[in-house]
């Protein structure tokens, strides 16, 4: 895999390593600024706008991804607090999802704009979005699934962490015989590339069915329980410690109640009514 794209040497500023996965986060929010832009401006609304919501989205999302994650993981927390807040690593979706929106919302209330009509128009610009940051975590590779002796199956020998039959066993209590060696890198799913595939199939079913005269609020609905649901099922893949709901891990928990909140607003979209659809 390639984790660092370039290192530079700057003056004044010292040595800048420019990482695969922030040049993919960079992009993600540039095709999410892009398609939201489009979609105001096929709206009615101010595309400018767009700008604001992206901010909101970029804020929101890593101050929610790290919090997220530092409470997961708080006996590490506890250890090395400044680390774990200040790293690189350690940006967990479920928490940016909640801060980004949180902040967006915010925007949304300050502008007096239609909550329903902003999130329908943001829901395509999201799933490309996290298409493009889950190919940032194939790149440096993170967020791989279990081992796997079938043809899908990739080794991340320089993997954050490799995907070594020791850090498999002691990261992600993952059952390994014990004739395997510590130091053995593994195949696993690439479950990265799974959440690409699914969530470039989310925004492709969005993109069309945007123009089929769903009521207002019906197409974001449609965004969080096929979201939920993709989740869901690739996380059976993933090597993973937090299984504290038997065979379910806690992001399939929130998955779940994803998919329900997606459906029951899905249905509640159609019984709401507006005079004027642009202010719904």
């Amino acid at each position: 895999m390639y984790p660092e794209l370039i290192t530079l040497d700057l003056p004044l500023i010292g040595t800048l390593t420019i990482t695969s996965f922030g040049v993919m986060m960079a992009l993600a929010f540039l095709a999410a600024y892009q398609v939201v832009r489009s979609e105001l401006k096929r709206l009615g609304r101010d595309p400018e706008f767009a700008g604001d919501l992206l901010l909101g989205a970029l804020i929101g999302g890593i101050v929610g991804a790290k919090l997220y994650y530092v409470v997961l993981n708080w006996e590490l927390t506890a250890q090395d607090p400044s680390g774990m807040l200040f790293s690189r690593a350690g940006l967990v979706w479920y928490g940016g999802l909640l801060g980004a929106t949180a902040l967006m919302v915010y925007q949304v209330q300050r502008r007096g704009e239609s909550k329903r009509i902003i999130a329908d128009a943001i829901a395509p610009g999201v799933a490309v979005a996290y298409a493009i940051g889950r190919f940032g975590c194939f790149l440096v590779g993170d967020d791989y699934g279990r081992p796997t002796d079938s043809w899908v199956g990739i080794a991340f020998p320089n993997g954050s962490p490799p995907s070594t039959a020791g850090n498999l066993r002691r990261v992600f209590g993952v059952s390994i015989p014990e004739s395997v060696t510590d130091s053995t890198v593994l195949a696993v799913h690439p479950t990265q590339l799974y959440e690409v595939g699914l969530s470039l199939l989310i925004f492709t079913a969005l993109w069309r069915l945007r123009y089929r005269g769903k009521p207002i609020g019906w197409l974001f609905s449609l965004w969080i329980a096929l979201a939920g649901l993709e989740r869901f099922v690739v996380e059976f893949f993933r090597a993973k410690d937090d299984r504290f709901f038997g065979m379910l891990t806690l992001a399939q928990i929130i998955s779940l109640a994803l998919v329900a909140i997606g459906y029951w607003m899905m249905r509640r979209s159609a019984t709401l009514r507006s005079d004027d659809p642009a202010r719904a």
